[in-house]
């Protein structure tokens, strides 16, 4: 899927309901560790990573743009540090000049008024006033593969992002996810719906019907009813 009609296919979903589909086809997925925000509230990001690791300079990610295409997301591995803010304004300026749709840090980031100014989505653990202050050795994959927490980000993974956090799934995979992801969502903006019309989820979900049935037998489970009259609201 090109990076437009993936990030115009994301508009109306969610990293919950990405993660829900993934659950339903049995796709595997990764998530961000806790705490990775976005700088800006209420923003949304979808594209193919961009993966690049950080050891102390910028020039590597003016090196990771030269060779991105329009809708990519950076993805930078700074070791999770909180102690240095590995990019700021120019950084995110740049990124949006040449057509990136954002930009995800595993660790910290600075100038946040001027980054919440340009707009673009940018996530990460927080802020640091302090740039790096050191020039570590640069190993060779340093524009092939991007640790982010216990796994690794490469340039076969797509990227979703939102205020619940990030989800990072092989590109193979994407239509399939979207496809029923955006099912889910019909399914549960119905369900809502009827509920502000005063139909109960208990009543949609056939509450009643299913605690007989697990009376008689134990074993029955909530989400074995849900798939037997299609209401699944978990995985």
């Amino acid at each position: 899927m090109k990076a437009e009609p993936l990030s115009s296919a994301f508009t109306e979903l969610s990293t919950p309901l990405i993660a829900d589909a993934a659950l339903r086809l049995k796709i595997p997925f990764r998530s961000s560790p806790p705490g990775i925000r976005s700088v800006t509230p209420n923003q949304r990001l979808a594209g193919a990573a961009r993966p690049v690791r950080h050891f102390g300079s910028v020039d590597v990610f003016l090196e990771a743009m030269q060779s991105a295409r329009p809708g990519d997301v950076l993805i930078i591995d700074n070791g999770g540090r909180l102690d240095e803010g590995c990019i700021g304004d120019l950084i995110a300026l740049e990124a949006e000049h040449c057509g990136l749709a954002g930009i995800i840090v595993w660790g910290a980031h600075r100038d946040t008024p001027e980054l919440r100014q340009i707009r673009l989505p940018i996530f990460s653990y927080g802020t640091c006033p302090c740039g790096p202050r050191r020039l570590d050795a640069r190993d060779s994959l340093a524009l092939r593969s991007a640790r982010f927490g216990n796994f690794v980000v490469e340039s076969n993974d797509v990227v979703f992002a939102d205020d619940d956090g990030c989800l990072f799934v092989l590109a193979e995979h994407t239509d399939d996810l979207l496809s029923v992801a955006h099912e889910i969502w019909q399914r549960e903006r119905r369900q809502a719906e009827a509920i502000n019309n005063a139909r109960s989820l208990r009543e949609q979900l056939d509450f009643a019907q299913y605690l007989e049935k697990r009376a008689a037998d134990p074993t029955y489970t909530f989400r074995e009813h849900l798939r037997k009259i299609s209401g699944a609201i978990e995985e």
